[in-house]
């Protein structure tokens, strides 16, 4: 493997959601990522969340499975695993039994609700954790439920994204120290880090409790979504007033808004006018008049539409692999860049290779087949 992390080995316990994106994200920069599956499996190539990794079937339950995987995490430098606290440990490979053998591990941990705290050992999902953050409240149509961002806040931002920021950090500091340590990530807790802007809008006075009345929720008018004539829709940030004066110059509105659109008591009036002027004219149409501006106009493009748009297209946003439509390796590093991604494998077909690595001979291999402790 080629890219910034290169020469790093990762061991990651078979889990959905943040766990596998996270350890895609670490894969697709170099690092060797090596998934502990439960069990064999066909492989996937639209499982792209696998790509650039290994995989190794252990049955955690037979001694020999769980003495397997502590030789492959004796040998590498972060562990992320996504279980209910205790797990880990119930199967012998916890935190304090891992650091015996390799006291420089990082041992990340994903769960919802954290390692403690009354909702420590209860089940939940994305919804029920950016639930308790305040996020989930601001987000939605006024008068109406809150919508659900896709899985994309809490799984994946508060999630996916802070066990990463944390195991590197940690990584850092094994660099001064020489030790490896417990990364604790919650989701609900990554979620509320994310709301330090609303939480200073809030102290200012300048945040309402309720959904489409404020800058970012929707309740300014030139901070929305509008539909178009076609029954698409344009996305509209004009935040800033120069931005503004240029939507308004383009879109033919009232040159007199530059001076009102600021007071949120003139919000209700100035959607309805805008809801109609966007309504004018076809999403294809406006940003043909938006191209090239600085009026802060895209359109909202379906997922079958994304490839083709000319931004993603130049940057190589998206690239395809047995026909499979996926992202790029993101972020881009100009001295490292990360290597085109290699298909995702079949659960289980790295199992033999990586054994041998360990030390274990062909024969061996084939008894741990016969007993059970390979799956």
């Amino acid at each position: 493997m080629t890219g910034a992390l290169a020469g790093l080995t990762v061991v990651e316990m078979a889990a959905i959601g943040p766990v596998p994106l996270a350890g895609q994200l670490l894969a697709d920069q170099g690092a060797r990522v090596i998934v502990l599956d439960r069990k064999s499996g066909e492989r996937d190539t639209s499982d792209v969340s696998r790509r650039n990794k290994q995989s190794v079937a252990l049955n955690l339950k037979n001694p020999d499975g769980v003495a397997a995987a502590g030789r492959i995490i004796d040998r590498a430098d972060i562990l992320i695993e996504g279980f209910r606290p205790g797990v880990m440990e119930k199967l012998g490979l916890g935190p304090e039994q891992c650091h015996v053998s390799n006291p420089g591990l990082i041992f990340g941990r994903m769960t919802g609700w954290g390692q403690t705290g009354p909702l420590a050992q209860t089940a939940g999902h994305d919804l029920n954790y950016l639930s308790i953050t305040g996020a989930l409240h601001a987000i939605g149509r006024d008068g109406e439920p809150p919508i659900p961002p896709l899985n994309l806040v809490a799984d994946y931002g508060g999630g996916a994204m802070f066990l990463l920021f944390g195991v590197l950090s940690a990584l850092h500091e094994r660099n001064q120290s020489g030790r490896g340590q417990v990364v604790d990530v919650a989701m609900s807790e990554g979620v509320s880090a994310m709301m330090s802007l609303f939480h200073s809008f809030s102290a200012k006075g300048r945040w309402q409790v309720g959904r489409e009345r404020n800058l970012l929720d929707g309740g300014a008018p030139f901070y929305r979504c509008y539909e178009t004539a076609d029954g698409e829709s344009i996305s509209v940030g004009a935040l800033e007033p120069q931005f503004f004066a240029e939507l308004v110059q383009l879109a033919g509105i009232a040159a007199s808004d530059c001076d009102t659109r600021d007071a949120p008591g003139n919000w209700p009036e100035l959607h309805k006018r805008y809801e109609a002027v966007f309504k004018s004219k076809s999403r294809d149409q406006w940003v043909e008049i938006f191209n090239g501006s600085d009026a802060c106009v895209a359109p909202v493009l379906s997922l079958d539409e994304v490839e083709a748009h000319p931004q993603n297209q130049a940057r190589g946003t998206f690239i395809r692999q047995a026909d499979v439509m996926q992202a790029a390796p993101a972020p881009r590093f100009d001295r490292t860049p990360a290597a085109t991604p290699q298909l995702p494998l079949a659960p289980g077909e790295s199992t033999e290779q990586v054994l041998q690595e360990l030390g274990f001979d062909a024969s061996q291999i084939a008894s741990m087949r016969n007993d059970g402790a390979l799956t």
